[in-house]
């Protein structure tokens, strides 16, 4: 498996597509313990990072809303 990319980099399209991808490979099972794991803790940094995307979207929003009354 090649190196992960920094999820600190990602767009927020790409982050939700690797997720995805994450939970697929959680729930096709055969995977051990630690690779689980792994799997399960680059799939919590990931939402993570596409929540904070959401946030800062939801505030341009709000932003632009305010300004605009």
């Amino acid at each position: 498996m090649s190196k992960p990319t920094d999820i600190t980099k990602l767009t927020f399209e790409e982050a939700r597509d690797e997720l995805a991808g994450v939970v697929a490979h959680l729930e096709s099972g055969g995977h051990s313990l630690e690779a689980s794991l792994a799997l399960w803790e680059r799939g919590e940094l990931l939402a993570a990072h596409c929540q904070q995307w959401l946030e800062s979207a939801r505030e341009q929003i709000a932003t632009a809303e305010s300004a605009s009354e």
